[in-house]
């Protein structure tokens, strides 16, 4: 694809199944020069994020200011060429974008100069710090929509008023210059460690994604699903489901999920009799559910693991058995449904080999799985996703320059010796494998027919800054918040409120902070919503013995499940439009459909195991592999019995006494109190023989 098509908007060949997805604004970077314009600096964008990533040689206080002007430049120029429809508007966002570029500079100018004058700022400081706060609440609004931006306002709000308050919520009161120095410097407002992650972590993996998705990683998925699930019952959402899961490993968002995978998958749905509104709940309940699928995580992963201190691997850890079970809720409530509405799958004779996918596309898969293992080796997240994305650039690279090369053993050479040479930057470091790119590069610049693939490296780019937008900006907005609970100590506040009523029942604090969580997820994305609740809510369940990784994955969760509960569910209305359905009708059934899932945090929290974490009285009994097994085998059970009481469907249609049944089983599974557990299994086990005594007797009556 050429530049000036990716300026234009317009699609390459491929593009249909992998639409450019930015919440707010329209795809491409506009038309005409400025379209080009907004392109190159989106490119730009991303060599100087890469170059940090790899080499490091700024302050980190730098690079956080850059990241910060970087987006606002990009953002306000994508809102001047896509949404302003005047010639001045054009050129006043684009204004706001290089004064916003600005503040980057001149922190990065100053920078030694800010440092020294901490506490007494000139004048000119005074200007550019309160210029960096309003067009960052701008950005905000203009790419994030309005609730974010009222969150966030509140918050500044109550610093500047906030003495004026009554009890429990007076503070001391601080002057102006406290509050612009304490939010547009230092490393406690914007620049805080939400943009420190999205700079250091996040965006790599969002052109890591971006790249992936131009080798054609998506097109593997979409094949390797409707291979593998489209003939089992329920077909058409299986594959969904799966294709979903798979993205979910490369990609950040859940929305640009429903709307990549959702293309293909929605349509496929509705064809084979799947209701619009329940297909388009199936395709986002799976695309939320990308977020808390390992490697990526949606992002949050990387600000969980900064903020707590811990490996990233060991995030990963704790979400894999989670992320099982919320996939394995899905696939069995679209079983259930498909039984109900009497729909098998697809025919097996028109699916695809799934293995012959791998097969034909299995080097697309090495660069995951390297990225997979240097996290797990210990790694650092910003080596191995630098890492990672600079081996989808060397397939990407050799692809075409291999098809040039007749002989099958030539070509097999040709592989080998490219793989040796670009693993050996565990040996030699970044500047080898730089070097290899480099080459690769030339050696395509040569050739007529190659020299295409050096446009593709470089759309990917320009199409990963952008597609880091949302969650840059969401960031820069939200150290606001996070700068007012460390400047005021509001936080503790409410922290205090909690562990006081989880003193008396911890149960009850659950509840509040679930609903927190999906209040605040109303309006805001998920990243956001994890920051701002994670710092209320994790001390506090902390302090009432919740183990600090769980309640961190429990604000985390519901963070997700926030989009897809009504009225906003941002994912439920990115699907509508190709559903064809309302975003509220397909919301309703994403609740249905995840229903289940709404239980496993609340296991987390009562039986830690679920999470790999700390073992109870099983592991000392029986030791922590049997309670982890025991645990998550009875999680099964309980989830499952769960979704057969919402659709009313087993072997055959369930009655309300069966269905009644089912749900007092789940329940009694879940809580984690004495004999629950025997009771559980023990009305399960009812429920399967009233249910199958009851179809029996039936089927003799017929």
């Amino acid at each position: 694809m050429s530049a000036q098509t990716a300026a234009s908007g317009a699609a390459p060949p491929h593009a249909h199944a992998e639409p450019e997805v930015t919440e707010g604004l329209p795809p491409g970077f506009g038309p005409g020069i400025m379209g080009h314009v907004a392109f190159w600096i989106a490119v730009a964008f991303s060599l100087f994020q890469l170059w940090t990533a790899g080499y490091g040689t700024l302050p980190s206080q730098v690079v956080r200011a850059m990241h910060v002007a970087f987006l606002l430049l990009l953002g306000f120029g994508l809102v001047g060429n896509l949404l302003a429809r005047t010639a001045l508007t054009r050129a006043i966002f684009w204004g706001m974008g290089l004064i916003g570029f600005g503040t980057g500079i001149y922190n990065w100018v100053f920078y030694e100069e800010l440092i020294r004058r901490t506490g007494f700022l000139t004048q000119a400081d005074l200007v550019v710090g309160t210029v960096l706060v309003l067009l960052v609440f701008e950005a905000s609004r203009r790419l994030m929509g309005w609730p974010l931006a009222i969150i966030a306002g509140i918050f500044l709000a109550y610093c500047f008023f906030g003495q004026h308050l009554p009890a429990p919520f007076i503070h001391r009161g601080y002057d102006f210059e406290q509050i612009v120095e304490h939010f547009a410097f230092g490393t406690e407002g914007i620049y805080g460690t939400p943009v420190y992650v999205s700079s250091a972590y996040i965006f790599i993996f969002v052109v890591f994604a971006a790249f992936l998705e131009r080798a054609g990683m998506l097109n593997l998925f979409n094949d390797f699903a409707l291979g593998l699930v489209g003939g089992v019952r329920g077909g058409p959402a299986q594959v969904a489901v799966l294709s979903s899961a798979l993205m979910g490993t490369i990609s950040g968002s859940g929305v640009a999920n429903v709307v990549a995978s959702g293309q293909f998958t929605i349509p496929m749905m509705k064809r084979f009799g799947f209701k619009p509104a329940f297909a388009g709940g199936v395709e986002a309940t799976a695309s939320m559910g990308g977020q808390i699928m390992p490697p990526v995580m949606g992002a949050v992963a990387f600000i969980m693991a900064e903020t707590l201190n811990v490996p990233y691997a060991a995030v990963v850890q704790a979400a894999i058995l989670p992320a099982v079970l919320y996939f394995g809720v899905v696939f069995w409530m679209v079983w259930l449904q498909a039984g109900r509405d009497g729909l098998s799958g697809l025919p097996r004779a028109e699916l695809p080999n799934p293995w012959h996918a791998v097969r034909d596309r299995w080097p697309l898969i090495l660069p995951l799985a390297a990225l997979v293992y240097l996290l797990f080796a210990g790694y650092t997240p910003i080596f191995a996703g630098t890492m990672g994305l600079a081996l989808v650039a060397v397939l990407i690279l050799g692809t075409p320059l291999a098809a040039m090369i007749g002989p099958t053993a030539f070509r097999m050479v040709f592989w080998i010796a490219l793989g040796l040479a670009a693993a050996s930057f565990l040996r030699f470091g970044v500047n080898f494998l730089v070097l290899v790119i480099g080459v690769l590069i030339l050696a395509c610049a040569l050739f007529r027919g190659t020299r295409p693939t050096i446009g593709i490296l470089r759309d990917a780019l320009a199409q990963g800054a952008r597609n880091a937008l949302p969650v840059g900006i969401a960031c820069a907005v939200v150290g606001i918040v996070i700068g007012t609970l460390t400047l005021t100590g509001i936080a503790s506040t409410f922290i205090g409120a909690i562990i006081a009523i989880g003193r008396e029942n911890l149960f009850l604090s659950l509840v509040l902070t679930m609903i927190t969580c999906l209040v605040l997820g109303m309006g805001i994305p998920t990243i956001p919503n994890y920051i701002i609740t994670s710092s209320l809510a994790g001390p506090a369940l902390l302090d009432l013995g919740v183990p600090l990784l769980v309640s961190h994955m429990f604000v985390f969760y519901f963070g997700i499940m926030a989009d897809l509960t009504p009225p906003v569910a941002l994912a439920c209305f990115a699907a509508g439009p190709i559903a064809k359905a309302s975003g509220l009708k397909i919301s309703l059934q994403a609740v249905r459909l995840a229903a289940a899932g709404f239980v496993i945090p609340f296991m987390a929290v009562y039986t830690p195991a679920l999470m790999l974490q700390d073992g109870g009285p099983i592991a000392e009994a029986w030791g922590y592999p049997v309670e982890v097994i025991y645990i998550f085998l009875k999680a099964m059970l309980a989830i499952g019995l769960w979704g057969v009481a919402v659709v009313g469907q087993f072997i055959g249609r369930a009655n309300m006494f069966e269905r009644a049944l089912a749900l007092a089983a789940g329940v009694s599974l879940i809580l984690a109190m004495p004999v629950t557990d025997e009771a559980g299994f023990g009305l399960a086990l009812l429920f399967a023989l009233v249910h199958w005594l009851r179809l029996r007797r039936s089927a003799r009556t017929a």
